[in-house]
């Protein structure tokens, strides 16, 4: 079984967040380019699998807030039926929970869906993938397979509900650190009218991905953590990271001395929203300074 506890923002409070890891079959999409999460799902997960998974979690750990993964929408019904997700509604609700968050592509976003949430006691937030506010990065460079539009779509109908979350992926392949950032910055700016918070993804090189294969040919570096560090300091929303392999050669990392309290930082701050948090100074900071500089004059990628 895949669950933990860890601490998450709730009403301006710090709670324990159950977090749960469900067998299904994995994303109906499954073409992003920088994902291998369908590849490693069981394609023979049963919904009475799924289901014995949650219940044992739910009966072994406990905590204001249950988070749900799955590996791809949460309200896909070919990975996860109405019914199995109206008996974990009901067990959830059963256990105390006060919110559960769930992930979902915004073509599963539906007047049943909708119907489905409001019948529910706890509070629901949805996390949408959208990485980028920017149609052409996202199609050409992620392969999302949905427009902006439809996110906004999607997240008008929720948030008649529930609470949305927006998925920003810094550094797609194919773009410079620099305009990575500022990518980043436009989408938090485009997107706040219609998510209650954003949570900022660090790209992590996973297996047998096309990311993968630019970066073993030397072509693509994951994110510096300074230039999430710099992103979270000049945010007006709430903003939330957790850096997914930080400090590791195939994560976000900076110069390997000071990435863990960096990492640390950037997680006190998803916890408090409080900027003062950062105080971590290292050289390297000077490294990732020039790199960008170096971007902007040669247009070609620069490695560490």
């Amino acid at each position: 079984m895949r669950a933990w506890v860890e601490k998450e923002r709730f009403d301006g409070d710090i709670v324990d967040c159950l977090t749960v890891i469900l067998p299904t079959r994995g994303c109906s999409w499954d073409s992003c380019y920088m994902c291998s999460y369908s590849s490693d799902s069981p394609r023979d997960a049963t919904q009475e699998k799924i289901l014995a998974e949650l219940f044992r979690a739910v009966e072994r750990k406990s905590g204001q807030i249950i988070k749900i993964f799955t590996s791809g929408s949460f309200f896909d019904s070919r990975e996860i039926e109405k019914e199995t997700r109206q008996k974990i509604f009901k067990k959830i609700q059963e256990k105390g929970f006060r919110k559960i968050i769930v992930e979902s592509r915004p073509e599963f976003i539906t007047e049943e869906t909708v119907k489905e949430i409001s019948l529910l006691d706890v509070e629901v937030e949805v996390g949408i993938g959208l990485e980028t506010s920017n149609d052409v990065y996202r199609a050409e460079l992620i392969n999302k397979g949905f427009t902006f539009q439809d996110f906004v779509e999607a997240s008008k109908m929720l948030r008649e509900v529930a609470r949305v979350k927006a998925y920003l992926l810094l550094k797609p392949p194919l773009l410079t650190e620099k305009e990575s950032i500022e990518d980043i910055l436009k989408s938090l700016n485009d997107v706040k009218r219609f998510a209650d918070i954003v949570s900022l993804n660090l790209m992590t090189i996973h297996s047998k991905t096309p990311v993968e294969s630019l970066y073993l040919r030397g072509l693509y570096r994951p994110p510096w953590l300074w230039s999430a560090v710099e992103i979270l300091k000049k945010s007006d929303t709430e903003i939330i990271c957790d850096p997914v392999a930080g400090g590791k050669k195939r994560g976000p990392h900076n110069c390997f001395r000071c990435d863990r309290d960096v990492v640390r930082e950037i997680r006190e701050f998803s916890l408090t929203q409080k900027k003062n948090v950062f105080e971590r100074e290292c050289e390297c900071i000077e490294r990732w300074r020039l790199s960008l500089n170096a971007e902007q004059l040669t247009g070609s990628f620069i490695f560490s």
